[in-house]
């Protein structure tokens, strides 16, 4: 009979695992290896078992399993021998804990550092290791995890001194764990540190909803698998997902999506330890995750601008009170949000007078719904109705458009390229100590890796239909199709006021272009008056 399947933490399905069932009296003890396809079978009659799975390159686990009439087939996870982990909490505020969750198969050291214009080490956490051997392995739940979280650091830590906790410092900002063993492996995690209370009246919004949009860890992220996992684990991802066999796929074609944890690590948000933000930003996610965002808040420091940082869940969560800040800044890929956290920063622009910078592209086009702190539901809705009604984005299934808020939207014209900007009307206060007129070009460097090419790019977002009537297009990229980025600004009747750069490369910029330097400096100080 089928028992079930084996497969990794990609949901990749593992081969060649010896797996043994000993009954529950100890009178029976069968052994199995997995097949080609991971799938696991064996004669077993009805009843409990205690089954143990082993394979080299990856942490044994024993499992109970109760075999009945009408056994549907288990799903076994195995960790691949590796180094990762992730803080928990993610996000927290100064003097605030969080529990540092680490997978190593060897003694590992860790340290704490602030990542601004420099890395900046913090403290060293020391070197850690077990007694036991291997006991510093981390053990993933069989089945989805996606939707209920790794759970590390509960197996065997039931005595309270193996638990691994740090204080948040004082001084809000991006905060990375690295983490390094003997044998030379690298891993490095963030942490969110906002501050206990208001230390500036700029508010910097890390955008770590989408980091767990794009989190695959588990074999589902919102692109992989986005609706829920496969009853088989894939063995070659261009034969068998829908997005590379099917011509005329859609990724988001149903209406319920499983949920997705934050409980996971973000292998999408590691920065190589010896990176600076001077670098070019490697890496596919990096170039629009917080590889990206650690840019700005790099360029921030160097220009003298003090900020306060913050997580989108704590703006979800109500924990960022925006009547304490003057200026929220979001950036470079802020895809996903709650109608919540939509509706707090509208009626703070259009009803108390704030001040939106929006130094991304892409942003606010999809809604998500928490289940709690930390699970959310990613509402994609069906493409096809989307299309058949003329909505714009899929966060407009709510009813409103993003660009009602931001002056501009995104569409898939000029998507993975990037060129520089073409300004409209050199004679706005924007453009003031660049030297730019009319016609020129700004925007050409960039440390954007994946799409290179200028400061518009990568994904860009355009006046609309649903933009205010006020709003000013101020320059445009020169994307392919017309699809470049359109540089926006309008004020509400309130005063509140709204900058749009439209481009997720922008952040990408700041560092290496003098005029998106000075712009982005004169957009700050102009909201800060």
């Amino acid at each position: 009979m089928k028992i079930g399947y084996v497969s990794d933490e990609r949901f990749v399905a593992i081969s060649d695992v010896v797996i043994e069932f000993e009954s529950k009296d100890g009178l029976t003890s069968v052994e199995a290896r997995s097949r080609a396809s991971g799938s696991i079978h064996a004669d077993l009659e009805p009843g409990e078992y205690l089954v143990t799975l082993q394979k080299p390159g990856f942490g044994s686990k024993r499992v109970h399993l109760n075999i009945t009439d009408g056994f549907e087939p288990h799903h076994f996870r195995l960790l691949s021998d590796s180094l990762l982990g992730y803080a928990w909490p993610k996000w927290v505020k100064a003097g605030e804990q969080s529990e540092f969750r680490v997978h190593a198969v060897e003694m590992y050291h860790l340290e704490l550092y602030r990542y601004g214009l420099k890395k900046e080490l913090v403290k060293s956490l020391g070197w850690y290791d077990e007694h036991g051997p291997r006991a510093t392995m981390q053990i993933t739940p069989d089945g989805d995890y996606t939707q209920t979280g790794v759970d590390f650091n509960r197996q065997g830590y039931t005595n309270p001194h193996h638990r691994q906790f740090v204080e948040a410092p004082e001084r809000s900002g991006l905060y990375y764990f690295h983490a390094r063993t003997n044998s030379g492996a690298t891993f490095s995690f963030p942490w969110v540190v906002a501050p206990a209370e208001p230390t500036s009246k700029i508010a910097i919004l890390a955008s770590n909803i989408t980091w767990n949009a794009y989190n695959a860890f588990g074999g589902r992220s919102n692109y992989i698998n986005p609706v829920r996992l496969p009853a088989k684990p894939v063995v070659n991802s261009r034969q068998e997902l829908e997005r590379y066999t099917d011509p005329d796929n859609l990724n988001y074609g149903v209406w319920d999506y499983a949920p997705l944890s934050f409980d996971r690590p973000e292998l999408i948000s590691q920065i190589p330890l010896a990176e600076q933000a001077t670098d070019p930003i490697e890496g596919r996610a990096s170039c629009h995750l917080a590889g990206a965002e650690w840019r700005l808040l790099a360029w921030m420091e160097r220009q003298g601008f003090e900020y306060d940082y913050w997580a989108e869940t704590q703006l979800h969560s109500g924990a960022l009170d925006l009547s304490q800040y003057k200026i929220l800044i979001i950036s470079t890929h802020p895809e996903y949000w709650s109608k919540e956290m939509f509706q707090t920063v509208y009626d703070w622009v259009f009803q108390n007078g704030g001040r939106l910078i929006y130094l991304g592209g892409n942003g606010l086009n999809c809604e998500v719904e928490f289940l709690d702190p930390f699970t959310m539901t990613v509402r994609n809705g069906d493409d096809r109705e989307m299309r058949g009604r003329g909505l714009e984005s899929r966060f407009h299934f709510t009813g409103v458009s993003e660009a009602s808020l931001l002056g501009v939207v995104y569409d898939d014209r000029g998507i993975m390229t990037s060129t520089p900007y073409e300004v409209l009307q050199s004679g706005h206060w924007i453009y003031q100590g660049t030297g730019l007129k009319n016609g020129d070009l700004f925007g050409a460097e960039s440390l954007h890796r994946r799409c290179p090419g200028g400061a518009s790019g990568h994904e860009t977002d355009k006046i609309s239909a649903s933009s205010p009537t006020v709003v000013q297009a101020l320059a445009r990229g020169l994307n392919r199709d017309q699809g470049g980025a359109e540089i926006v600004t309008f004020e509400t009747e309130s005063g509140g006021r709204v900058f749009s750069a439209g481009s997720i490369t922008w952040p990408s910029s700041v560092l290496v272009s003098g005029a998106v330097s000075k712009i982005t400096e004169n957009v700050i100080r102009e909201f800060l008056k």
